[in-house]
């Protein structure tokens, strides 16, 4: 059985002085800064939150190896896709792979994916995690020191998508990961080259997830619940939020349909899979405030997966998921 740790400390792992450049406070339903924003809004407003986001996005218990949070279920369906990807590396032939992570955050995927390729028989292991926030990445640093395989070496860094992929080769990583918010928070005008960017370094397998226009709501950098008012204002790509405790945040979001997140990628790179991930299970999920323990049983969860899996590709019903997820192949 996994068991909780405790919440790590942003100051005691290093990171002891973060600038937070918040915007003036919400008036009424709309936004009220018109500036534009940068990609350090994003990144400001994740150091804000610290373990809050950690225990919002992976859980409670060991999130390198459970899938404990409330979006368990798509955690799950893209871990097979990542995994599958693993398992066709291996059965080739290769023992060497190398992995990136662009906007790694607390560095959970990255570590979860080297993990099961050490399992694998992997034996020459390369992962590079990156993210704009000085705080993951102080968080990813301290969940790496408990990663005691000798095949496995780990390389987290703060640094933008743009910056960090330039350094790159072309089809120099066997997969990359761009997962959750991460195109969510580009401003318009650099969406395109962060598509062919990763589509460049892509020489196995691209893995991009983002919120899609149809989804719940979220505040991205913590659960809603921690939210005492928030925006989010797709026409300016900008979400204000004030959390509970009086704290003001904005930074860059926009929410995807699933063919503008394809029109990205397709000129760059074949386009292998675009399904919706968790478009039923938030939904019908119980609320322990609300309803009695138990009432949603395993007939319930064993329907809505035939549910998802129905409906998940549907051309209309995909841009109603939690997240859309976009699995691509090297343009060679």
């Amino acid at each position: 059985m996994a068991t909780s740790r405790p919440a790590p400390d942003l100051h005691s792992i290093g990171v002891t002085s973060m600038s937070f450049r918040f915007a003036p406070p919400l008036a009424g339903q709309g936004s009220t800064d018109p500036r534009p924003l940068s990609a350090r809004h994003a990144a400001d407003a994740y150091d804000a939150t610290g373990t809050a986001y950690l225990h919002y996005a992976d859980g409670v218990s060991d999130p390198q190896r459970h899938f404990s949070s409330r979006y368990a279920f798509a955690d799950r369906t893209l871990w097979s896709r990542i995994e599958a990807s693993l398992i066709a590396l291996h059965a080739s032939g290769r023992r060497a792979i190398r992995i990136l992570d662009i906007g790694c955050g607390p560095g959970t995927w990255t570590m979860r994916t080297a993990r099961r390729a050490a399992q694998l028989g992997f034996t020459g292991i390369e992962c590079r995690g990156i993210d704009p926030s000085p705080g993951m990445i102080a968080l990813a640093k301290q969940a790496a020191a408990e990663v005691e395989s000798a095949a496995i070496g780990l390389s987290f860094e703060v640094a933008d998508l743009h910056g960090a992929l330039a350094s790159e080769d072309d089809h120099g990583a066997d997969l990359v990961l761009c997962l959750y918010g991460v195109f969510n928070h580009l401003a318009a005008p650099l969406r395109a080259s962060a598509a062919q960017a990763l589509a460049r370094v892509n020489g196995g397998t691209l893995i991009v997830t983002a919120r899609s226009v149809g989804s719940l709501p979220t505040i991205y950098v913590a659960g809603i619940e921690q939210a005492a008012h928030y925006v989010q204002d797709n026409d300016a790509d900008r979400m204000e939020v004030d959390l509970t405790d009086g704290t003001h945040l904005a930074f860059d979001s926009h929410l995807f349909r699933a063919s503008e997140l394809a029109a990205l990628f397709s000129p760059h790179c074949p386009v292998r899979e675009l399904t919706g991930l968790d478009l039923f299970h938030s939904r019908f999920a119980c609320n322990p405030a609300w309803n009695p323990a138990g009432a949603n049983g395993a007939e319930t969860a064993e329907r809505l997966a035939r549910l998802e899996q129905l409906c998940a590709a549907d051309e209309v019903l995909i841009d109603s998921a939690a997240h859309i997820m976009l699995v691509a192949e090297p343009h060679l």
